[in-house]
């Protein structure tokens, strides 16, 4: 039977991986990550697991020994942030193009410079083209029911590659909330009975070269197929979502949730990750003034769900797109030029970017409301102005000026 702790995103995370009885764990400490690899060490030291965790001396390391473990058919899981990631820049890309359903978590944090421990989605979405997956979690019940998800969805033979599953620093990595955590056994007939590659085993008796130069003609085979699971992975996405509710009575929808989109909503924010509970409160609150609005919560970057975006926000008059990263060389953030490309060549919809939250900066639900309004009042104008560039909105707290 499943029971209940409260606890914080980190040790979600790590009990979730302990929960996929993985092979190979290896990982370097970052704040503020370090505490999900410290937990899945003393599971392993109080043999609560059997598993092998590698001590290495960078975040490079650790992502090399993953892929070598991954080759010999392991089933591997790591985590990090930040400038852990960067520095795994060069295996993290190999990882996806080897095709190695290797699992990480990604205790958000924003990259330097200016230096910073604080949350932002700046550090994965930086590298959404690498070939991985990515999903984002809004609390610490979503954070270990997707990456027990994300071992299954990793490993289908349709997909065969690696997976993040991401979490705001700070605001879920350390913050404790309830949780309900499955028994082993449930997951054990969830899950299936470790990782079974067919695709390719290091084999001492067969020797092969791994990852040799290759021709033009064979990278671009290579890369349509690499894409062409990518969007396999929506279809599994959404089969393993319902598996795991058959199995534990929870749902997150696949790779987006609506929240109070009917065919009269007059405008709807999009949001990523742990600000999506503000979210929500705002649309209620302003639902209860009698306005028409709505929420739509992104949870799979990678594959981007833009069929499902599209269905959603089509013939909405306002949809506004809260980032809590900036894409340097345009005026917006990240997750606005998904939304916006997933809804090119719709009319008479008006798309707002919305900068809010760097640095770790709370995004409060007097400022989703504030957003909301502002959506709404961009819905209002005709058709043919909803559809002109917009402005940035820059939501900040506060200050004795009042609200940016």
């Amino acid at each position: 039977m499943s029971h209940v702790e409260v606890m914080n995103g980190n040790r979600a995370a790590g009990i979730a991986a302990c929960l996929a009885r993985p092979d190979v764990i290896a990982a370097y400490p970052i704040t503020p990550q370090s505490s999900v690899v410290e937990f899945i060490s003393r599971m392993i030291a109080e043999g609560k697991l059997d598993a092998k965790i590698c001590e290495v001396e960078s975040e490079h390391s650790a992502m090399s020994v993953l892929e070598g473990a991954s080759l010999a058919g392991a089933r591997t899981f790591s985590a990090t942030s930040s400038q852990g990631l960067a520095l795994m820049y060069e295996p993290y890309f190999r990882a996806s193009t080897l095709r190695l359903p290797i699992v990480m978590a990604i205790a958000n944090r924003e990259m330097i410079s200016p230096q910073t421990l604080w949350a932002s989605a700046q550090d994965s979405l930086s590298v959404r083209d690498a070939g991985w997956m990515q999903f984002y979690a809004e609390d610490n019940q979503e954070i270990l029911d997707t990456l027990l998800q994300a071992f299954r969805i990793a490993e289908d033979s349709r997909v065969l590659l690696p997976i993040n599953v991401c979490y705001d620093g700070f605001y879920l990595s350390h913050m404790s909330e309830r949780v309900v955590v499955p028994d082993a056994e449930e997951v054990d007939a969830f899950l299936p009975d470790g990782y079974d590659p067919e695709h390719i085993v290091l084999d001492p008796d067969r020797p092969m070269a791994v990852d040799p130069l290759t021709n033009g003609d064979l990278l671009t085979e290579y890369r349509a197929k690499h894409l062409a699971a990518q969007q396999a992975a929506l279809q599994v996405i959404e089969e393993v979502d319902a598996a795991f509710s058959n199995a534990f009575g929870r749902s997150w929808d696949g790779a987006v949730e609506p929240y109070r989109i009917d065919e009269g909503c007059q405008a709807i924010v999009v949001t990523l990750g742990s600000m999506t509970g503000a979210g929500r409160e705002a649309v209620d609150r302003l639902r209860d003034d009698g306005e028409a609005v709505g929420l739509l919560k992104i949870r799979a970057v990678r594959p981007f769900p833009a069929r499902e975006v599209r269905e959603q926000l089509a013939g909405v008059p306002a949809v506004g797109v809260v980032d809590r990263n900036v894409s340097f060389g345009w005026n917006t953030g990240i997750i606005y030029q998904e939304v916006s490309s997933a809804l090119y060549g719709v009319q008479g919809t008006a798309r707002i970017p919305i900068i809010s939250g760097l640095g770790g900066e709370d995004i409060t639900v007097e400022m989703f409301e504030d957003a909301l309004r502002k959506i709404l009042v961009a819905g209002r104008l005709s058709s043919e102005r909803r559809d002109e560039t917009p402005e940035t909105i820059w939501l900040r707290q506060e200050k004795e000026g009042g609200a940016a």
